[in-house]
């Protein structure tokens, strides 16, 4: 039989015939692809085609971030370096494209950046030294004095400048609560509920003598606005947080708010105040209405006084008529005005002094002296003003104040008053272990005068958020703790603490109250939050009386031509709270 001895079995072995130790084949590698070449940009011939196209192309980006962004066109507003840095960087894109340019490696573009964009790149640069040198002139590591002085303020003497101040003035309702009452009483009108909804900013205010907190309406959602924002919003709610009943103010027919900070395009209120002050940098606008009840946004213009960034202030404000649109720039803002300083800008202004008084080292090594706000702050209604209160402690992390301040929100006066005693929350604490069997919270609270002594004043709520006691707690005995149903017994109660512990007279009456005669003219109730009120008014009087019926049982069967004596906390306005009523 033939054999070859190439040929075995069918299977091949190549190395049989030379003798020689077999290889392995090698197998074959694929053709390696060749790069393909980039197809160089196309050229824009004409120098100057290709510098209209790329001003075209900035201008038109400019255009849409400014629209969108909104920034302050001034050295001093972060924001315009990024616009001004955008632009640069969209001019020398459109330059780099235009002129077919393709290099090899960020070096060779940042030549040609260097050579064909000189006014762009160069600008940028220059923007980026401004910004830093700025930043760094404006430290608070070599200005920590400048800081410091960011708000001054006098020493005063808190008995004998707070007036114990009326029941008709005193907030019964804390923020949450006061939003609460607002969004239920828009969801009780069925005209206005699928259509609308509350803006989440309640701001308070002052009105007519009284505490209210104020929020306007927005669109449900564009549909409504597309439909509805020929007309404009056609109320606003007012929460008095006094009698805690809350009502939506309608507006004339045609006379609807249509400048807001939530409606769109040219009405929207930030793009409406840009473009009439495209220079102006402005802190968050509140709504307040004059005392005709006319619709304002108040819009404090922000400055910045040390460097080019730092030391944070307002000059001034621009009020803008919220149905108009008609806004008028004012140095002095009106005296109804009562939101210019925000409370978060009075509190960093005061921390800059407690830290850096002494220095910027010290607030790092030895803190003589270094003090802090307390976590937290209210709003108290003073001589038709609203003032800032939050307390002063030392950087220890103790839980006691060694004093407060209050600050006028409209014209940034500030008073330091020393007062050592219990932080706000440790007052807290003290009502919630008082009432700690009905698990009732107390609110942040307030700080009054009563029987001249500093006093924080609570409500209680229970866990469905609603007010059920009152509680008043000794700043400086924060274990003096009294409670009420009403306001009024729970000032008796407290009264008559402060003179058991012989702080003042026990024969201390109520504070401010007044008493007058006369025979019911008019009578009228409303039930408020479950609870029974009484106005009445008096032969020859234009006031009514306002009192519950669990502070006065009486009220209830009263009738017109009945003489009775009202003791009543005295103020101004149409509605006075009453303490007490009984027949002559």
């Amino acid at each position: 039989m033939a054999f070859s001895g190439t040929d075995a079995g069918g299977f091949k072995w190549d190395g049989f015939d030379s003798g020689a130790p077999s290889q392995p084949q090698q197998p074959q590698q694929p053709p390696r692809k060749q790069p393909k070449t980039r197809k160089p940009r196309k050229e824009i011939k004409s120098p100057v085609a290709r510098i209209f196209i790329n001003l075209a192309v900035t201008l038109v980006v400019g255009l849409v971030y400014f629209y969108l962004e909104l920034p302050a066109i001034t050295i001093k507003s972060p924001d315009f370096y990024a616009f001004a840095l955008l632009l640069c960087a969209v001019y020398c894109i459109c330059a780099v494209i235009t002129s077919g340019f393709q290099g090899q490696g960020l070096g060779h573009y940042f030549k040609f950046l260097r050579k064909q964009c000189t006014i762009p790149f160069f600008l940028a640069v220059l923007l980026l030294a401004t910004a830093l040198v700025g930043t760094l002139v404006g430290s608070v590591i070599f200005r920590a004095k400048s800081y410091s002085q960011l708000l001054p303020f006098e020493q005063g003497d808190f008995a004998a400048e707070v007036t114990e101040i009326s029941y008709n003035q005193i907030p019964m309702l804390d923020r949450d609560s006061a939003e609460r009452l607002g969004d239920r009483q828009l969801g009780q009108l069925s005209d206005m509920v699928s259509q609308f909804e509350v803006v989440d900013d309640y701001t308070q205010i002052n009105y007519k003598g009284r505490p209210v907190r104020i929020a306007t309406l927005m669109y449900a959602d564009l549909v409504r606005w597309f439909t509805n924002r020929s007309k404009g919003l056609p109320a606003y709610i007012l929460v008095d947080m006094v009698t805690q009943s809350a009502e939506l103010v309608r507006l004339p027919e045609g006379q609807g708010i249509k400048y807001t900070t939530a409606e769109h395009l040219g009405r929207n209120l930030y793009r409406h105040l840009r473009f009439h002050y495209p220079t102006y940098m402005f802190a968050q606008p509140v709504m307040e209405i004059n005392d005709e009840g006319t619709p304002f946004w108040i819009c404090p213009r922000v400055v910045r006084r040390i460097g080019l960034f730092g030391g944070v202030d307002v000059s001034g404000a621009v009020l803008v008529n919220a149905i108009t649109g008609e806004c008028e720039y004012y140095e002095e803002v009106p005296s109804w005005v009562d939101n210019l300083y925000s409370a978060n800008l009075i509190i960093q202004q005061y921390d800059y002094y407690g830290m850096y008084h002494n220095g910027f080292i010290n607030s790092i090594f030895g803190q003589r002296d270094v003090t802090v706000t307390t976590d937290g702050y209210n709003y108290i209604a003073l001589n038709d003003d609203v003032y800032v209160y939050t307390g002063v402690t030392s950087t220890g992390g103790d839980q006691s104040n060694i004093g407060f301040i209050l600050t006028n929100q409209r014209t940034k006066e500030t008073r330091f008053y020393t007062c050592a005693g219990a932080t706000e929350y440790s007052a807290m604490a003290s009502a919630n272990g008082e009432l700690q069997n009905l698990r009732y919270n107390a609110t942040f609270p307030l700080l009054l005068n009563v029987g001249g002594q500093p006093t924080y004043f609570m409500a209680m709520k229970d866990a469905a958020e609603l007010v059920k006691k009152y509680a008043m707690v000794n700043v400086q005995q924060y274990t003096i703790v009294a409670t009420g149903d009403t306001v009024a017994e729970c000032e008796q109660n407290y009264l008559a603490m402060l003179g058991q512990h012989g702080i003042v007279d026990g024969s201390a009456g109520l504070s401010g109250t007044e008493t007058i005669d006369g025979a019911v003219s008019d009578i009228r109730s409303a039930v408020l939050n479950g609870n029974s009120w009484y106005y009445i008014k008096l032969i020859g009087g234009d006031v009514y009386y306002t009192i519950s019926a669990s502070d006065a049982p009486l009220a209830v069967i009263l009738s017109e031509g009945d003489q009775v004596t009202v003791t009543y906390q005295p103020g101004e306005g149409s509605i006075l709270t009453a303490v007490d009523v009984t027949l002559r």
